[in-house]
């Protein structure tokens, strides 16, 4: 396990320097770092939830106007039932209103829903402005908030229509996690696990010898976990920024997952429903001879000791197979399914058949 120096990380794109992470313990640093990447003087508008807002919103807003011509913001109804183009236009309006230019820039000050929507508002507003990732939940820091994958749902479809749009800035203050419920914080965990089981075996074991100082929210322990994960994805998206092949990797999991996800209407939260789906995609990858029996019941006693879900009751394992044939990871009409091949290195499987993944989904289903 290779651990990162204290400071920042850079991310290239397409070989270029693109946008550093920045890990802080409060927002004080932001107006420095505007400026450092040419963005002082400018109009920003502030994209948020309605449960974020009270936390963190004013905080923001008064770290970043020593380096703004004007401090906005547009705060949305929060929840995953808002990330669709009706709140995209919203957003819209508020920006041509208040007469954002091209140069000027939105920060995404939230979760997933919160990252996701705003970047693919800053990629299509004016055929594309900056923007800034200011991420708050656990799984956003370590997964949505780094790559440029930006989008919205559409009719219920998750992530349909979207853009690759890099961010300008990843700035993270840690001690926005805190404000979470243990629900919501352990949530992310379901992405931090497959960051070790995919592409690192020994960042996968740290993860269980430092379980209490993860589950207590303890600042040194926290630092080094989001780092590792977010070099661990830093990595992938540098060599593959538009998904042509080893970024595929990252979606271990969420192939059932993510039908999971809409077969429970939204109930579950995201890495729920990602735990729920490593679950089944190490099944299958025992049954396919890659994983031990033993190796693969660790994967299950694991993710279920930070208290995510391995199972899930109330639907249909040939309805969550139906779902999952309509993700947008199909191509030509099969599954790009993610295995592992071993502990810390996962594979794209075509071979993955519905009675494969029926089979699978049947074992988590109670």
């Amino acid at each position: 396990m290779r651990m990162t120096e204290d400071g920042r990380l850079a991310v290239s794109y397409n070989g270029t320097p693109a946008y550093d992470i920045i890990w802080e313990q409060n927002f004080e640093g932001i107006a420095a770092e505007i400026e450092r990447i040419g963005l002082a003087g400018r109009r920003f508008c502030i994209v948020t939830d309605s449960n974020v807002a009270p936390f963190h919103l004013d905080a923001l807003k008064k770290a970043i106007a020593p380096a703004a011509l004007k401090v906005t913001e547009y705060v949305f109804p929060a929840g995953e039932a808002s990330k669709n183009l009706d709140t995209v236009k919203g957003v819209y309006t508020h920006l041509i209103e208040e007469a954002y230019e091209r140069k000027d820039c939105l920060i995404a000050l939230g979760g997933g829903v919160v990252g996701d929507l705003t970047g693919y508002t800053a990629a299509t507003y004016l055929r594309g402005i900056r923007f800034i990732q200011v991420p708050t939940t656990l799984l956003s820091m370590v997964d949505s908030s780094i790559g440029g994958k930006t989008g919205v749902d559409f009719d219920r479809y998750k992530n349909m229509v979207g853009a690759f749009h890099q961010p300008s800035l990843v700035y993270m203050n840690l001690n926005t996690l805190l404000t979470l419920s243990a629900r919501e914080y352990l949530s992310g965990m379901g992405e931090i696990i497959k960051h070790g089981l995919i592409k690192d075996k020994d960042y996968y074991e740290w993860l269980s010898a430092n379980r209490e100082g993860i589950l207590a929210r303890e600042y040194r322990t926290l630092l080094t976990m989001i780092r590792e994960s977010c070099d661990i994805k830093r990595g992938v998206v540098e060599r593959d920024p538009k998904e042509a092949g080893e970024r595929a990797l990252l979606n271990f999991g969420h192939t059932l997952g993510h039908a999971v996800e809409k077969l429970k209407d939204l109930k579950l939260l995201h890495g729920e429903c990602v735990a729920i789906g490593m679950a089944a995609a190490s099944e299958i990858s025992w049954r396919k001879g890659f994983l031990s029996k033993e190796e693969y019941e660790g994967i299950v006693r694991v993710i279920e000791s930070f208290s995510l879900p391995v199972t899930v009751s109330g639907i249909d394992a040939q309805d969550v197979v139906e779902t999952a044939g309509h993700d947008k990871k199909m191509e030509g009409g099969k599954w790009k399914f993610i295995l592992l091949e071993r502990i810390g290195n996962a594979i794209i499987d075509r071979t993955v058949t519905r009675e494969d993944a029926k089979a699978a989904a049947m074992n988590v289903i109670r």
